[in-house]
Parts: C-alpha cells; sequence; structure tokens
C-alpha cells in the first residue's frame, strides 16, 4: 500500500483530486495499492511566500504519507509559467525534505483547463454543452477556465465543491491528456511513483 498526501489551494481539489488520481491508477496502474488521505488545503500566496508555511504544510503531508509516500502539490498555475514556478517548488520542497519523494504539479492555468481538455466527453453532463467549434486543442491557454465553464452551463452556474468532483468522475482521461500538457505531467508523475512502488 503507498500513500499519497497531497497539497491543494482549492476546496474543488480536496473532493477532486482523490477521485482523479485513483481515476489515473486504475488507468496507468491498476495494481498499484494506493491510499489517499485528505488532500491539505492551503492559501495559496501564504504556501507560496512564507517560509514557515510552506514548510509547516510540507511537514504535515511528510506525516500523513508515512516514511514510504508520495507528496504530490498540486497548485493553478494562473498567470506564472508552470515550467518555471514548478521547478523553484520542486527545489523549495527537496531542501525541506531531501529524502521524500515529491512531485510538483502547476495545473495550467487552471484545474478547470483539464475539464476544457476533455469537453466532448462531459457534454450533456450536469447542463454542460460543449459546441462543435470549441477549440480544446487551446484549453491552457485560456485565462478563465472557470468561466467558459459556466458559460457553457445550462444555468450558468458552476460550483467547485459540486461540479468539479462531478466533471472529475466522468472526464475522458485519455482526452485531457492529449489536450493538456499539465495533465500530461501529472501523469508522468504517477507513472514515476507507480515505478518507485513496484
Amino acid at each position: 500500500m503507498t500513500a499519497v498526501s497531497c497539497i491543494v489551494e482549492g476546496h474543488g481539489e480536496v473532493a477532486s483530486l482523490p477521485i482523479l488520481l485513483r481515476r489515473i491508477s486504475a488507468w496507468r496502474s491498476p495494481a498499484l495499492h494506493i491510499e489517499i488521505p485528505q488532500p491539505i488545503r492551503v492559501p495559496r500566496d501564504r504556501f507560496l511566500n512564507r517560509t514557515d508555511e510552506f514548510t509547516r504544510h510540507l511537514e504535515l503531508a511528510a506525516k500523513k504519507s508515512g516514511d514510504e509516500g508520495w507528496i504530490l502539490i498540486l497548485l493553478d498555475a494562473d498567470d506564472d509559467c508552470p515550467r518555471a514556478l514548478g521547478q523553484h517548488l520542486i527545489e523549495r520542497s527537496r531542501n525541506c525534505l531531501p529524502h521524500r519523494m515529491i512531485s510538483v504539479v502547476l495545473a495550467n492555468r487552471e484545474f478547470e483547463a483539464w475539464f476544457i481538455g476533455a469537453a466532448q466527453s462531459l457534454n450533456g453532463k450536469r447542463g454542460f454543452l460543449c459546441e462543435s467549434n470549441d477549440h480544446h486543442e487551446e484549453a491552457e491557454r485560456r485565462r478563465d477556465a472557470k468561466g467558459w465553464i459556466r458559460e457553457r452551463m445550462s444555468g450558468k452556474s458552476y460550483g467547485e465543491t459540486t461540479d468539479q468532483p462531478a466533471f472529475t468522475s466522468a472526464m475522458d482521461l485519455q482526452q485531457a491528456f492529449d489536450h493538456c500538457r499539465s495533465f500530461r505531467k501529472l501523469c508522468t508523475e504517477w507513472d514515476r511513483l507507480a515505478a518507485h512502488a513496484a
């Protein structure tokens, strides 16, 4: 059994990321047995800019995952460069916990960009309508992924704590993989965990 302890910034990801990781596990490493404690939610600015907050939450994640577990930090990139910020955070994390398995993934620009990448598979779910002229290959270039989703909901309403977990359960992972580089990064990190566990 491998424990995966996650650090996230949104209430929606607290519910959605465990669902997503279990689905990725079943898709890419079905023989791997995982345990996912409830993710640790952090205020983004304080986590990124205050060393004491960064260290405290990382140490809590290490405690929750155990000595042989994996720590995954998943944040929205927003307007930051995912590669640059990700490299900075992994270096900080390894300085803090040098002997632990840690990954950093920045959803570009938001977690919801992955839904745009897989929008065809979500058509008709929870009042979401995907038009044939939507260009999903540009999913990660859009600044307001939540707004893009909201505009295509029948009630013009999108709830992070309700719709996000439901979409995470329903989206086609291969579509997200094909259209979203940051989702491919998450899968690559998952594959690394599975290889390490094996």
